[in-house]
């Protein structure tokens, strides 16, 4: 069975052992943490602080599986100076997922600018990723790269293109149902990136760009059972990471919905 799962997005600035004892008490098996600029998990936190930080999360019965590196990892879009750049910060941040136990983590590259054309930022992507693939697989940790609302990658094949041209089994793809169900098909992601699928985020989504919004799990235009089916053909049996509000539905409840969710 896919582990139920929890990411630190979800609950702002809540502290690390308060957010374990949360997820745990609700329901939740695994946890995906958040590296930021500032804060308990930041590219400051020392081994140390690290080792403690896995501690906590073992003594509240949750393990750490996966490590966003939220924005304070550059640009992989970009080259020179600001590409080596991002490729050292986003180094450092799987070095860090390394040290927490976690094998997998979140990148979303970076922003396009109207001086850093499309086709540009594609290449420095590759170029990038290849870069970092040697110590991806050094760390036995992966980068997973999630389709959002940057405008760029906007299609499955062109997702799947780029990371065959990087063509290392630990660069892989994260994929979100929700994030695609605002234009498109999550299921038809899924097929079409399967060899890369890495980790999963569960949201659900209603209605389109200009008038939609986030929902509940199963409240929205996700079809929940066609997207598990295609997982499952991908092979994929990794945890459903939950990354949704609590505004919208209380912990426990959405805890609930991703094990019927896997059960499907």
């Amino acid at each position: 069975m896919m582990k139920t799962g929890i990411t630190h997005l979800v609950a702002g600035k809540t502290p690390l052992d308060e957010f374990f004892a949360q997820s745990a008490a609700a329901g939740y098996e695994v946890v995906e943490l958040v590296m930021r600029r500032e804060g308990e998990l930041s590219p400051a936190t020392s081994a140390d602080e690290l080792a403690a930080i896995v501690e906590k999360a073992k003594a509240r019965g949750v393990e750490i599986v996966s490590m966003c590196h939220s924005h304070m990892t550059g640009n992989l879009l970009d080259s020179g100076d600001a590409g080596k750049t991002a490729r050292e910060e986003t180094a450092a941040g799987l070095r860090a997922a390394k040290a927490l136990g976690a094998h997998n983590t979140l990148h979303t590259l970076g922003r396009l600018r109207a001086d850093l054309y499309y086709e540009d930022a594609y290449r420095n992507a590759v170029a990038n990723l290849k870069e970092l693939a040697p110590v991806c697989a050094e760390l036995d940790v992966a980068l997973a790269v999630e389709f959002v609302w940057s405008g760029f990658l906007f299609s499955p094949l062109e997702m799947r293109r780029m990371l065959d041209e990087v063509a290392s089994p630990h660069i892989g793809f994260y994929f979100d149902p929700g994030n695609m169900a605002v234009f498109q098909f999550p299921q038809h992601w899924v097929r079409a990136c399967a060899p890369h699928v890495k980790m999963v985020h569960m949201k659900d989504w209603k209605g389109r760009a200009l008038n939609g919004a986030w929902t509940p799990l199963l409240e929205g235009e996700v079809e929940f059972p066609v997207v598990m089916k295609e997982l499952r053909a991908a092979g994929y049996d990794g945890p459903l990471v939950s990354e949704v509000s609590t505004d919208l539905a209380s912990l426990a409840d959405t805890a609930a919905k991703i094990r019927r969710i896997a059960a499907m």
